[in-house]
């Protein structure tokens, strides 16, 4: 059975969500399609640093090291470096499509990256994951 079908067959499952945990249908949340577990498998990677992931030292990015410089003007650039290369390297059937990198108003030491993004297999689909940093170490 190709990818495709199984993305389409209700019955089948994909992959794990995270965090593992205990859900409805057993121990762990089980993702139905490709895209739901290419947002899983996308902040895995994010939140990895590289180093961090035994038997895979290369597995990850450096984003939480940018999000914390000082100088705010310089980590949008960046962040869209870093998150372009890791997904480019680790998951390549990811198609980032835009990254926004912006402050919460309310909380200015909160940093907010979203990434739009679709998969290879349906590159028309697209998916928002958000990902917020608070700078102030609370």
């Amino acid at each position: 059975m190709s990818v495709r079908e199984t993305d389409r067959n209700i019955d089948k499952y994909i992959g794990i969500g995270f965090p593992l945990g205990f859900s409805n249908t057993g121990l762990f949340h089980q993702t139905k399609n490709v895209l739901e577990q290419a947002s899983y498998n996308l902040r895995n990677l994010l939140l990895t640093s590289k180093g961090e992931r035994v038997g895979q030292p290369d597995f990850g990015c450096d984003l939480t090291d940018v999000i914390f410089e000082q100088d705010m003007s310089k980590i949008k650039n960046k962040v869209e470096e870093i998150i372009n290369e890791a997904v480019t390297n680790q998951l390549p059937y990811i198609l980032i499509n835009d990254i926004f990198v912006t402050t919460d108003k309310r909380n200015p030491n909160t940093i907010n990256v979203q990434i739009e993004f679709s998969v290879s297999l349906q590159p028309d689909i697209f998916e928002t994951l958000l990902l917020q940093f608070n700078t102030a170490g609370a």
